[in-house]
């Protein structure tokens, strides 16, 4: 009876997601291409598409993702009642949670999950997709943790040469141009570091800080950077000081002029909490916003 209800599923959630590493593997498992093949297997079978759910740039070992969660709820929920994916990997690469779902969750509600391109389909248990599902997960999860390696070998390496491999430089410079990057002054916000530093060598407290450049509509770092470089802000009701803002400018010690890499790691490439280690440091590689005597102050 179970399979069969199964086999009239209809109301299907199609689950997309792209990650950083993702992106260098090019067009073949963008978003675009991932909706045009969910969307044709669905629609070649008449199924109704209820929504669809969207993680771009999230890594795949962990299930805190945004649009994974509300797609799970949906499930539990009976929104929808079919999972299509354009593989394992797609859905995840942490070969625990994607069993747990697969093997336990979506059975309890009565949810059928489809990895087209891994031949898995919950409503085919017999297909030997299903039975290679627990080899190919784990080898899902073996890439992450390779492509894990690779790069923070790259980033050792960048970071022992001198190169400045940030997306952006922190507040108050701009990245630089050359092989190494290195951060360059930007005034209209190194003026908003110099000025912060000041107030707080002056006696002045966070909060007096914040309230001030609130009061004067400063805009944070983040939203800066947004309009300077016209990025389009996730977080548009995030827009005040606050004491975080302020203690991660008045604890970096790039303001002098040294080259900080690799302050931080994360605990692996499942955990991505992040841990202070020993920095790289390369003293007076550029131009400084503030003096020494600042700092101490």
């Amino acid at each position: 009876m179970r399979s069969k209800q199964l086999q009239l599923n209809s109301k299907v959630g199609l689950y997309m997601r792209l990650s950083k590493d993702d992106e260098r593997a090019g067009e073949s498992l963008s978003i675009e291409n991932q909706r045009i093949i969910l969307t044709k297997y669905a629609q070649e079978r008449g199924w109704t598409i209820t929504d669809e759910y969207i993680d771009d740039g999230y890594s795949g070992t962990n299930f805190d993702r945004p649009e994974v969660q509300r797609l799970l709820e949906d499930a539990k929920t009976g929104k929808i009642d079919t999972i299509i994916v354009k593989d394992l990997s797609r859905f995840g690469r942490n070969y625990i949670f994607v069993g747990q779902y697969v093997d336990y969750i979506f059975p309890m509600y009565n949810i059928r999950f489809i990895a087209i391109s891994d031949n898995v389909d919950t409503a085919n248990t017999n297909s030997a997709g299903m039975d290679m599902m627990p080899i190919m997960n784990v080898f899902n999860e073996w890439h992450s943790a390779n492509t894990s390696k690779k790069i923070r070998a790259v980033a050792e390496a960048n970071a022992k040469a001198g190169k400045y491999r940030s997306t952006h430089a922190p507040y108050g410079y701009v990245k630089g141009t050359g092989d190494k990057c290195l951060p360059v002054i930007d005034e209209p916000a190194a003026s908003v570091v110099r000025r912060i530093f000041e107030m707080r060598a002056s006696g002045k407290t966070y909060k007096e800080i914040y309230t001030i450049l609130n009061d004067e509509k400063v805009p944070i770092p983040a939203v800066y950077l947004f309009e300077k470089f016209g990025i389009t802000n996730k977080k548009p009701n995030k827009n005040l000081w606050a004491d975080s803002i302020l203690r991660s400018i008045l604890k970096n010690p790039m303001y002098l002029g040294h080259l900080v890499r690799l302050r931080y790691t994360t605990v692996s490439y499942k955990n991505k909490r992040r841990v202070e280690r020993e920095p790289i440091v390369f003293p007076n590689a550029f131009e400084p916003i503030i003096t020494q005597e600042l700092w101490d102050k």
